[in-house]
């Protein structure tokens, strides 16, 4: 296995900790990127900084925010200019809106986009220039199960942005594939606990439209069900642990060996098997035109 450059967005809690964490473990030098160091997550950093000493691990804290161009191109000139390279960009950070879709506004939706899909926008131009000039690099993108899955209502904002991103991420890999760019896709399933994903979730801005469906009428109180309904799929013993040991996994592999789509989902809602007919359809198309070989990365 050789050593590894990475940058995870999104790394202060969830997925985007535990990857961290569990790559910086593997032997990897790993930029655990998330926004405002030195303020609201000046715990989190202190507590990497501590375990990297401890460990003896290469983990390092980078302030990072996606929605902003200019904190993103500093933050990947930063890690250049420290260590040289960026052979891996673990796209996860995102945040999640919970009730119901008509209650949010258009600028709520907006910013959900701006985080889950324009963040990862800024951070490819950013680092891309860079991958391409050495033809070689990998994009880890943290998806989702409802892309292709059984979904519960009130996520709205959310499903429509991580679809988007999980979208942009199948182009991305045809456009880069050619690079000699590697793409895996980790489509992670509910996880109700390990995350902050719904202890840190938006409401609706408009309160008197919300009001409408949740104090009377034939949804009042559905926004608390749907929690209830969420939460009694998931397994007692869901961790989500295994998705950044996966992300771990596919890192370590060889070139050209890395799966285009991974899957780790407690609930099992059926994602699995939306995807393979998706992603068949679409490599069946690319055959068809003659474009089959935009499927494998090319080798430098």
């Amino acid at each position: 296995m050789s050593k590894k450059v990475i940058l995870v967005t999104g790394s202060s809690s969830g997925f985007g900790r535990l990857t961290s964490e569990a790559l910086a473990r593997a032997g990897h030098t790993v930029y655990a990127s998330m926004r405002d160091i030195a303020g609201r997550n000046a715990a989190n950093a202190a507590q990497m900084v501590e375990l990297s000493g401890k460990e003896d691990i290469d983990l390092r804290p980078l302030d990072l925010d996606v929605q902003s161009e200019q904190s993103v191109n500093v933050a990947v000139e930063k890690v250049i200019a420290e260590s040289g390279r960026i052979d891996v960009v673990v796209h996860n950070a995102g945040h999640m809106m919970f009730g119901p879709a008509e209650a949010f506004t258009p600028e709520q939706f907006a910013q959900q986009y701006d985080v889950n899909v324009l963040g990862t926008q800024r951070v490819n131009r950013a680092v891309l220039p860079h991958m391409r000039k050495r033809r070689e690099g990998l994009l880890v993108w943290i998806s989702s199960s409802s892309s292709a899955g059984g979904t519960p209502p009130y996520l709205s904002p959310y499903f429509a942005a991580k679809a988007a991103m999980d979208s942009l991420a199948v182009q991305y890999a045809r456009e880069l594939s050619r690079w000699g760019i590697e793409t895996t896709i980790v489509v992670p399933g509910a996880f109700t606990k390990g995350t902050n994903h719904f202890a840190h979730s938006g409401s609706p801005a408009d309160e008197a439209r919300l009001a409408e469906y949740e104090a009377s009428g034939p949804y009042a109180g559905f926004g608390a069900k749907v929690q209830e309904a969420f939460a009694a799929i998931v397994p007692d013993d869901a961790d989500p642990a295994p998705v950044a040991d996966m992300i771990v996994e596919v890192v370590d592999a060889p070139f050209g060996q890395r799966p285009f789509r991974v899957h780790c989902d407690p609930t099992e809602d059926g994602a699995n098997v939306g995807f393979a007919v998706l992603d068949r359809l679409r490599a069946e198309m690319l055959y068809r035109v003659g474009l089959g070989d935009l499927l494998k990365p090319a080798k430098a």
